[in-house]
């Protein structure tokens, strides 16, 4: 069996202190090889120090239109984006009523995501992708603006999400996840074969993680993407955050053994998104 690439990429880095230790201990005595900054994010100085500190792990942009952090820009410059106080919806779902009830303004999504990807790369570190909190840039007027914007800036990699779930959300995930694809192409940018992580988000445990390899090897993917969500149990800034997410579980994961051992049993070695383009 020849040897196919899998990144793993630990999202939300600069949401807490916490996030951003469990990040460093998964790249440091585990299988974490990219991560994705939150721009927003209320430690995002703290993540710039755990980067610097580890020039190997690969950095993303994660752009947000959704969450409790808020927006870069004021409420005057991107109206579409929030609500009376500034703020973004908790929810993608919020994204998508805008988007097909018309009340998206593409600008304001430019503007907005423009000025976090910026923030990002002036940090002067390599920025090998881009990604979305909570997948938005499947909608089709975000993912247009997200690939222009990577294509601009010189990102070569974004996150091709689906999901393999047979659920409702499944099939809309899928639906949009082939123009995506095709807009990635169609820019030159490229992404991953396959990719988990929507499915089990919150929940990607050593068991969750080990299924969606084997799955993603018996679909004969040759690289893939799994993303995760690591943080401290407990950690009281985390208690803003009603995700449910099992943030210890999915940090425990990323250093136990069995997860490595795994990895290769199923074919695959690590690598990040510069194995994809050789950059």
């Amino acid at each position: 069996m020849s040897a196919r690439t899998l990144v793993v990429t630990a999202d939300d880095l600069g949401l807490t202190p916490g996030v951003n230790a469990a990040v460093a201990e998964g790249y440091d005595r585990g299988i974490v090889t990219a991560t994705s900054l939150l721009a927003v994010g209320r430690a995002f100085d703290d993540a710039a120090r755990v980067l610097r500190e580890r020039p190997g792990l690969e950095l993303g942009a994660h752009l947000a239109l959704v969450g409790e952090d808020p927006p870069l820009l004021t409420a005057r410059e991107i109206p579409t984006l929030v609500d009376a106080r500034g703020a973004f919806p908790l929810s993608y779902r919020t994204v998508v009523e805008r988007g097909l009830l018309g009340r998206l303004d593409p600008d304001d999504v430019r503007r907005e995501l423009s000025a976090q990807l910026e923030r990002v790369l002036g940090l002067g570190l390599a920025v090998t992708h881009v990604d979305t909190h909570q997948h938005t840039h499947l909608w089709p007027a975000v993912g247009t603006v997200v690939v222009e914007l990577a294509r601009a800036a010189g990102v070569p990699a974004v996150r091709l999400t689906t999901s393999h779930a047979r659920s409702l959300v499944g099939f809309g995930v899928r639906a949009l996840a082939g123009p995506l694809r095709a807009r990635v192409a169609a820019a030159g940018l490229t992404g991953t074969e396959d990719y988990a992580g929507l499915d089990e988000a919150g929940s990607m445990d050593s068991a969750a993680f080990g299924a969606a390899l084997r799955a993603a090897a018996r679909r004969g993917a040759t690289t893939l993407e799994i993303n995760c969500h690591p943080g401290a149990a407990g950690e009281p800034d985390l208690e803003r955050f009603a995700w449910d997410y099992h943030w210890g579980a999915e940090a425990a994961m990323l250093v136990d053994p069995g997860t490595a051992s795994a990895v290769g049993a199923n074919g695959y070695r690590l690598g990040g998104f510069s194995a994809l383009t050789g950059r």
